[in-house]
């Protein structure tokens, strides 16, 4: 990965954030009838590990009835769905929002099928239709990569962030060592292969790789968040590093922050 902060996803043969977005949102409509399928066959699982760990880490705002929480990127709804496991009976409903119409579709399926107690919005996480400050929680698993501006996005996460409110990103990540040798062979040779064929969208599955090689690394990250005002950053690799989550709090400037763990 390159020293500066990479400004957003950029998919091969776009230059700006428009062209940017436009190929991601096209890219994700078309691999949407077998996202699930493929997501759990080609991380042998992990993902629901992954899902779960993450949602327990935000219980103390989950289990308030009321707190105000926005899923943002959630795809088909995985990650809503285990926030959901751990909201009280009655509580507030999570909105679950995605710039993909096919894969908000499959979500807002899932959601009807199961139940759930989720409202999905067809919303792009660099214009959030919702006022400042009205949240206590936003979440992002495996989506905040592909946003066309990394900063814009968190300006905007920490704009509707109530005081006090916290995120979580949930995102993939480059292990060192033997594990990220092994692992740099699968993700950058054997997923796209397999991910292609099987779901016709061998660009999409070549893109998955890319996206991780140039978003920015964990200490990068940490600093983009502290410079548009979160406080407490830290990031949690899960999975020998493979992935991880990033946190933060819309706190006051001279909050200490823990930094890497």
């Amino acid at each position: 990965m390159s020293s500066s902060i990479t400004p957003g996803a950029r998919p091969e043969g776009t230059l700006d954030e428009q062209a940017s977005a436009a190929a991601v949102r096209s890219m994700f409509d078309s691999i949407a009838p077998r996202y699930d399928l493929l997501n759990h066959v080609l991380s042998c699982n992990i993902d629901r590990f992954w899902w779960w760990r993450a949602a327990r880490t935000f219980r103390h705002i989950l289990a308030r009835p009321q707190a105000r929480v926005l899923d943002i990127c959630c795809g088909t709804g995985d990650m809503t769905m285990a926030l959901l496991r751990r909201r009280p009976a009655n509580a507030a409903p999570v909105l679950a929002g995605d710039f993909s119409h096919q894969m908000l579709r499959r979500g807002a399926e899932k959601f009807t099928a199961r139940h759930a107690n989720a409202i999905p919005i067809e919303a792009d996480a660099l214009h959030l239709p919702l006022p400042g400050n009205s949240l206590d929680l936003i979440t992002s698993a495996f989506g905040f990569r592909n946003i066309a501006n990394y900063r814009g996005a968190l300006e905007e996460f920490h704009r509707v962030l109530a005081p006090n409110g916290e995120l979580g990103i949930l995102d993939f990540s480059e292990p060192t060592g033997l594990i990220g040798k092994f692992y740099a062979f699968y993700f950058r040779r054997v997923l796209p292969a397999i991910g292609g064929r099987l779901s016709g969208m061998g660009s999409a599955y070549a893109y998955l790789p890319s996206s991780v090689e140039k978003f920015p690394p964990p200490p990068q990250m940490l600093d983009l968040m502290r410079a548009v005002g979160f406080t407490q950053v830290s990031w949690t690799p899960y999975t020998f590093g493979i992935a991880g989550l990033y946190r933060g709090v819309k706190g006051s400037a001279n909050t200490a922050s823990p930094g890497l763990r």
